[in-house]
């Protein structure tokens, strides 16, 4: 049983980044985190066995959010995906959750969604982390 739950910030702007990664280390998460799809997709191939959840901006420069989604799915079908973007309309939501996304938040988003969001994500998985740091289930 892992040790430590590890997300993954995948968003153009570095106050995001800051921001999300803030935000999920008060509850006890590791926060790794890519300025873009390219540099986040060579995180996820070096070790996709040490990322549990993925928080991806859609709109980003050089390689989409959605072709980094593609990338994910082909990489490891079970890493947790939620996608957020400033840019939120029904059908790119609905385009993601085709393509596999596990969620959608848009931006602006307070830290409570944002732990509620990610919360509920580790939990349809990982029911037995009762030990995980951060993860603050009882048995």
């Amino acid at each position: 049983m892992p040790d430590q739950v590890n997300i993954l910030v995948i968003d153009d702007e570095q106050i995001m980044r800051e921001g999300c990664s803030r935000i999920l280390c008060k509850d006890g998460w590791a926060v790794l985190t890519a300025e873009n799809g390219k540099h986040g997709l060579d995180q996820i191939q070096a070790s996709p066995e040490k990322i549990d959840v993925i928080l991806l901006d859609l709109m980003m420069p050089g390689i989409s959010g959605m072709e980094v989604l593609d990338h994910v799915r082909t990489i490891d079908p079970n890493l947790l995906v939620i996608v957020i973007t400033g840019y939120a309309t029904v059908e790119s939501a609905v385009e993601a959750m085709k393509k596999g996304a596990y969620d959608f938040i848009p931006k602006p988003f307070t830290p409570d969604q944002l732990r509620i969001v990610v919360r509920r994500a580790l939990l349809t998985t990982i029911r037995s982390w009762s030990g995980v740091k951060g993860f603050g289930m009882k048995s």
